[in-house]
Formats: structure tokens, C-alpha cells, sequence
């Protein structure tokens, strides 16, 4: 049956983990093949220079959600079970802009912005939530859990705990579930507009795959994760067909941060990037994105531009009539590009936040200056195998330096000497970071950050 066309139009967001850059096969996989993410870069756009907010769970998906820099609105790192902060009520997420709008929202997997109840996504605007509330990995199985005691980890149905996830026979089912939950949603809303946000937790560890893809692929459980992955992505694809939505939906895909190499044969790769999970280095930042609107976007267009995760609001809130968020947000409206006008560039810098604070490098169009600071770095280190992480160091001196991202994007060659007038030029805009965000590597508070939520102390 033909449902009623809506007049506005619907919009799928897939937010995969831990997706690193190089880890479908039109970016370059090898081992296994992603037929269905391959067939929705042909039907649509690869913008191949997006990046995240931060390289880690919890801020970068605070900056999807609300268009703003994670330390502007106080959330930073990875939030842990029974957090006492979480996402600021205060905050107007995409799901309350597009509820305002008449739009049905629903948010099937991890959500990681606060397990505490007012925290929970049916308090952000989402209708349905069912999934789980922070990484996966936090759970008593964890290979820390001796210092980390992790309690146990619960699938979430609205704000009510249900099935426990007790090892990684439970896990294994995650996506499908997941998936289907995706696939009810869109069946039931089908007559409306909906918002269907699909934030799958892997390919974070601890990896599983169900048995229809374990031991499938060529690259281990890891290319048998992504085989499942893309199996998902296909299945929401064919629903929207089969229901007569396709041509009336934006569906876009996107990686949360790049891999954490040190995990081996089950972390990913960041395609030739530096560095990966946890860093301000390309590797950590730069991830797939795909945009698929059939008629809209165009098909089989590969753009260079300069994006990021922040811009996801903006544009999404104006294609489907919503307003913008009442306080200021970061993120910049790339409609026009996102509809094949080339000539435009929406975005033309970008600050790299870590840690609480720090302020670790800027971004002007190609040109990155990365600012002397204590990081992590897998260089080095001998990476871990069979689900079992390999060492790392949080606290490598990397020194200052200069790279051109269209002739070095692996920053190798440091050409601070060579272009004088480029660190000029981004250390004044670093200045202006620093003044608005503050900067802890430089002792600075910054002038408009907003607060967290927090729990009421009792």
C-alpha cells in the first residue's frame, strides 16, 4: 500500500562507532565489501573531508544532537554509568526542533549523554528510545573492570531497563535488534513525518556479530561487524522503497570518531589519516559521511568541502521547516552545497577541542596548526589482538607545527618555516577560540561556555 505522501521530508541519521575512515569499501576496506553503503554513495554524495566535533563517544554525539562545540555546553569525554552530568535540559537537541514541527522521533541504539532519567533521550525530544545508554564496553566483561567496576549493563525500553546485556552472545544481537526497532518505526510513521536517529554502538569493542555474518568476511570479526553494519543500512534503505518514502527522505551516515587502533584486528582504519580514536590528528576527526535524497542531492558526487558534524542541525532544522536552537550553536547551514552548488563553502575553519578543555589545533580550509600539548599516540606500540587492547601513551609531548592537508593529509612534514604568514593567520584565529571556549592548555577560561546538567544533589 501507498501511503499519503508527507509534505515534509522524512530524515534517517545513522551514527555509527568507532567508524574510522578508511572502513567501508568505497573508502578503501579491504577483506569485505559494504554493497549497500557503496550503493548509497552512488545514489548520493560523499563528502570526504567531515569532521567530528571531538574524537570520543560522549561530546562528539552532544554536538550532532545540538549543533555546538561539546565544551561550550560542558560535556566532554566519555560520561559513565551513573554520571551526575549529563545533557543540559536547557539544550534543544534536532529531535525537539523537528517534534515542534509534527515530526515523530525515534533513537534506536546508544545514546551516552547521561544515564541518569533526566539525561534519557524521551527527555530530549525523542518519542521512542530503545537501546543502550552509554558504551557497551562499560560492563563487568570489561579488560579494566578490577580499577573501572562497571555495574551491569541494561537495553533501555523509554526510561525502564530491561533485558540485560550479560556477554557478547547478547551483544551479537544488538544491530538486528536495532534494526528492526528502526524498521517498525518507519512502518508505523509512515503517514507522517519522522525523525529516525540510528546511532548503532559498533564497531566499538567488544565486537560481535550475529550468526548470519559471523565468519563471513575476510577480515575477521571485524569486516563480519561491518558486513552486518552495511546489512542494516540496506534494510532501512529497502524499507523506505517498499514503503513509497524514498524519494521523500534524507538519510545520512556518519562515524561518531575515527578507530581505536590500539585494539589491532578489531579496531579499524583510518584510511592513511594520522593517529585515530582520541586524538585531535585527522585520523581522530575525519570520518565517512554519505547523504542520500533521491532528486535532491546528487547522485555520485564526491565533494571535498570542509564539514562537520556541527552543521548537521542547522541544515536538517531548515530543510524540514524548524527553527534553530534559542542559545547560540556553532554549526553552519550546508543546504546549498549538500544540493551540488560547489561554488559555495559553508564552513572555512574548525577548532580541535580534547580533554576538558584544550584548545590542541585550529583548521583554515587546508591549513591546520597543531599547538604543543600532551596526547595520545598508538605510534609506536605494538597494537593488541582478538579483542584484547595493545598499550598507548595519554601524555606524548607533540610539539607545534603546520600542515597543508591538500598535499600532507597524514601530517608528516611539519612547514611552519615555509608559510610564516599561515601560523599568523591561525594563531589569531586560535585567539579568537581561546576568548570565546577558553583554553586549559593556556590556563584560560573561556566566556561562553554553558553548563552541563546535573543531577540534583540529594
Amino acid at each position: 500500500m501507498r501511503p499519503t505522501k508527507s509534505a515534509k521530508p522524512n530524515v534517517v541519521l545513522f551514527f555509527m562507532d568507532d567508524l574510522g575512515y578508511g572502513d567501508l569499501s568505497c573508502t578503501g576496506a579491504m577483506g569485505y565489501q559494504t554493497p549497500n553503503l557503496d550503493r548509497m554513495a552512488a545514489e548520493g554524495s560523499r563528502f570526504t573531508n567531515f569532521l567530528v566535533a571531538q574524537a570520543v563517544c560522549s561530546a562528539s554525539r552532544a554536538a550532532l544532537l545540538t549543533g555546538c562545540y561539546p565544551n561550550r555546553i560542558g560535556l566532554t569525554g566519555a560520561l559513565g554509568p551513573n554520571s551526575p552530568i549529563g545533557l543540559n535540559a536547557n539544550e534543544e537537541t534536532l529531535a525537539e526542533l523537528l517534534k515542534e514541527q509534527g515530526y515523530a522521533t525515534g533513537l534506536f541504539g546508544k545514546w551516552h549523554l547521561g544515564d541518569q532519567a533526566q539525561f534519557l533521550p524521551t527527555r530530549h525530544g525523542f518519542d521512542e528510545y530503545f537501546g543502550v545508554p552509554y558504551s557497551h564496553d562499560m560492563w563487568p566483561l570489561h579488560p579494566d573492570q578490577a580499577r573501572a567496576n562497571y555495574p551491569s549493563l541494561f537495553l533501555m525500553e523509554g526510561e525502564q531497563r530491561t533485558r540485560e546485556v550479560k556477554d557478547l552472545n547478547d551483544a551479537a544481537e544488538l544491530t538486528t535488534a536495532f534494526t528492526e526497532r528502526a524498521l517498525g518505526f518507519i512502518r508505523k510513521h509512515r503517514k507522517e513525518p519522522f525523525f529516525l536517529y540510528i546511532p548503532h554502538p559498533l564497531p566499538h569493542v567488544p565486537l560481535a556479530a550475529s550468526a548470519r555474518f559471523r565468519g563471513k568476511s575476510g577480515r575477521g570479526l571485524f569486516g563480519d561487524v561491518l558486513m552486518e553494519i552495511d546489512w542494516s543500512v540496506g534494510q532501512v534503505l529497502n524499507e523506505l522503497k517498499k514503503q513509497g518514502l524514498d524519494k521523500n527522505t534524507l538519510v545520512l551516515f556518519m562515524g561518531d570518531n575515527g578507530p581505536w587502533l590500539n585494539y589491532g584486528d578489531h579496531a579499524g582504519s583510518a584510511g592513511g589519516l594520522r593517529e585515530g580514536k582520541g586524538t585531535s590528528f585527522e585520523g581522530g576527526h575525519r570520518v565517512p559521511c554519505l547523504v542520500r535524497w533521491p532528486g535532491v542531492v546528487p547522485a555520485g558526487r564526491v565533494s571535498n568541502k570542509l564539514l562537520t558534524a556541527l552543521d548537521v542541525l542547522p541544515t536538517v532544522a531548515r530543510i524540514c521547516g524548524a527553527r534553530l536552537p534559542k542559545q547560540r550553536i556553532d554549526g553552519v547551514d550546508w543546504l546549498a552545497l549538500l544540493k551540488g552548488d560547489e561554488s559555495v563553502t559553508p564552513r572555512d575553519h574548525f577548532y580541535y577541542y580534547y580533554r576538558r578543555n584544550s584548545l590542541e589545533a585550529v583548521r583554515k580550509g587546508d591549513w591546520k596548526l597543531v599547538f604543543a600539548h600532551p596526547g595520545r599516540t598508538y605510534e609506536g606500540y605494538l597494537p593488541g589482538q582478538n579483542g584484547k587492547p595493545g598499550p598507548n601513551t595519554e601524555n606524548r609531548p607533540f610539539p607545534t607545527a603546520l600542515y597543508d592537508l591538500q598535499r600532507d593529509p597524514g601530517e608528516r612534514y611539519d612547514v611552519r618555516e615555509q608559510h610564516p604568514e599561515r601560523v599568523a593567520e591561525l594563531e589569531k584565529l586560535a585567539e579568537q577560540a581561546r576568548a570565546d571556549l577558553g583554553d586549559d592548555l593556556q590556563q584560560r577560561p573561556g566566556t561562553n561556555n554553558r553548563p552541563p546538567g546535573r543531577v540534583a544533589s540529594r
